[in-house]
């Protein structure tokens, strides 16, 4: 089933700009051909590696011709893979298409949804988004996310993981059109990042607390008078306007007969705002500890 987009695309995807948007980058394509491995555990390897290859062919606009071998098959198939990558929209739509499709083999197998390609896009900074049935160009509409520090000298290697695929998924979420779900994921990360102040010796006093609340309390107290109490001022109250039933409603449920709904583009300003805290926080962090 083809995704819907410009048919000026299949002859020439769009240049790159914020996003990459001509090509699929090399090491994006290890991550889709994974999809595929994984999925060829459900059943014939060789039948499902040639299934998944008839699309990329298609993509090519060339004909289908299964291999002699079973490990030809995979070699033939990383190699329209790579070829089909030099067009990102017609790449995307193939690996989409045989993932929906996948049933025509046999209905007891299952391929990610097209979620999980988002996914891969956003981490791979991938100019496109799947709203099926359509493909969009995020550089067209999507306005620039806050860019947070990928690396910390004071956080440990998982916690920055964590960080990333926390972030990776809400931009995820936004350009699914889900706001609400995008920003709850980054509350709920705003809130993990200040636990990393816990017991820290800002030289002042040590910062007490195990939750959001009773942490940045103490930070505001031991930081009277400066910038940075007044910028956790205004985190607190953006802390507290979206976990209100009657504010934005994605912490503690939202309020049927009084509650906001939040829209998409007031979505995204919320998901700017709470990027810059989380990297301000990120910020004072290191400094504290290094201090």
């Amino acid at each position: 089933m083809p995704l819907k987009f410009s048919g000026a695309w299949r002859f020439k995807p769009p240049g790159d700009g914020q996003f990459v948007n001509s090509a699929i980058p090399q090491q994006a394509l290890g991550d889709f051909h994974d999809i595929i491995a994984r999925v060829a555990t459900q059943g014939d390897r060789w039948q499902i590696i040639e299934y998944f290859k008839r699309f990329f062919c298609e993509a090519m606009g060339t004909s289908h011709i299964q291999s002699s071998t079973e490990s030809w098959a995979e070699t033939d198939l990383s190699k329209y893979m790579s070829n089909a990558a030099q067009n990102a929209p017609l790449f995307i739509e193939a690996i989409y298409s045989a993932c929906e499709s996948i049933k025509e083999i046999n209905d007891a197998f299952y391929a990610p949804e097209f979620s999980m390609i988002n996914d891969i896009c956003v981490q791979h900074k991938i100019g496109y988004v799947i709203r099926p049935p359509d493909l969009i160009l995020r550089e067209s509409e999507i306005a620039p996310v806050v860019e947070v520090p990928q690396e910390s000298t004071t956080l440990a290697e998982q916690a920055i993981e964590l960080v990333q695929a926390s972030l990776r998924r809400s931009e995820t979420l936004l350009n699914e059109g889900r706001g609400r779900e995008a920003v709850q994921e980054l509350l709920w990360l705003l809130e993990s990042v200040s636990t990393a102040f816990s017991n820290v010796d800002t030289g002042t006093g040590t910062i007490e607390g195990k939750y959001f609340n009773k942490i940045v309390k103490n930070l505001r107290r031991l930081h009277s008078g400066t910038t940075f109490e007044r910028i956790l001022e205004w985190m607190t109250n953006l802390h507290g306007y979206l976990s209100s039933p009657t504010g934005g409603g994605v912490r503690h449920g939202l309020n049927l007969n009084s509650g906001v709904v939040i829209e998409l583009n007031e979505a995204r300003l919320i998901c700017n705002l709470i990027r810059s805290y989380i990297s301000f926080l990120l910020g004072e962090h290191e400094r504290l500890v290094n201090f």
